[in-house]
């Protein structure tokens, strides 16, 4: 069979549970998606639930990145704290060494960095938060990749930075005609038809850009889509998108690989 003429990465933030409590289902999301940001301890994950993820993702081919918010596991990292520049860009680094521990003593290795919830939402805003997440990937590890929302502050950060940006689309998540990502605490941010999320992106990938409430299309790259893997259809979500995808005549690979 001749490969696909397009590739892309399907990821999803995965390894989002607590001690002995779980969220989402990880076993079935890695047969899935082709990369994983794993919760490096501040809105969730512990050492033990990021190399057991780390673990596992290696045995699946999947590639792995650390996914950094602020330190807030009470409210899962969707609180947005009082830290300035320079406290985000240490708490981003002090995360994502974490993850590089537990990811080598897995067998595995990390490959990018994604931001999460409140951080990623003001990073996508906010150029001196963005720019510091930016300067504590690249002060840490500078061949890592930066997995940055489309058309965002942060794809903007990475660039100044000298990183490598992937931009990336949210099947699950509605956007604002200003290309911003609808507040969850809007009706309708979070699209929960599968149908409906699977035809969007079909049609922000076959045009170009991303398709807004309005039906506005706004030009970017695309080089990543996301599922939330904590919603309760999530493994649904993202088998019947890779089914769609792959009849589209797309290939399944992580950008960085694994």
């Amino acid at each position: 069979m001749a490969p696909a003429p397009y590739t892309i990465d399907l990821n999803a933030d995965l390894g989002e549970g607590f001690g002995h409590w779980r969220m989402g289902d990880d076993d079935a999301m890695l047969d899935i998606v082709t990369s994983a940001n794993v919760a490096c301890g501040f809105h969730a994950g512990d050492p033990d639930i990021m190399a057991t993820t780390f673990a596992r993702a290696k045995e699946k081919g999947v590639a792995v990145g650390a996914h950094v918010a602020f330190p807030d596991l009470a409210g899962f990292g969707r609180r947005a704290l009082p830290m300035n520049a320079r406290e985000i860009e240490r708490a981003v680094a002090y995360q994502l060494g974490a993850a590089q521990a537990l990811a080598g003593l897995s067998g595995h290795r990390i490959t990018h960095v994604k931001a999460h919830g409140a951080l990623a939402n003001i990073a996508e805003r906010d150029a001196d938060v963005a720019n510091a997440i930016a300067h504590a990937v690249r002060g840490v590890d500078p061949s890592l990749a930066l997995l940055a929302i489309a058309l965002s502050e942060q794809t903007r950060a990475g660039a100044r930075t000298g990183l490598r940006v992937v931009n990336e689309i949210f099947a699950d998540r509605a956007y604002l005609d200003d290309g911003r990502l609808q507040p969850r605490s809007q009706e309708g941010a979070v699209i929960e038809d599968i149908e409906r999320a699977c035809a969007r992106v079909v049609d922000m990938l076959a045009n170009g850009g991303l398709r807004t409430i309005s039906g506005k299309l706004l030009p970017t790259p695309i080089d990543s889509i996301c599922v939330h893997g904590d919603t309760p259809l999530a493994v649904e979500m993202a088998r019947r998108l890779r089914v769609s995808l792959e009849r589209d005549g797309w290939g399944l690979r992580a950008f960085a690989g694994a």
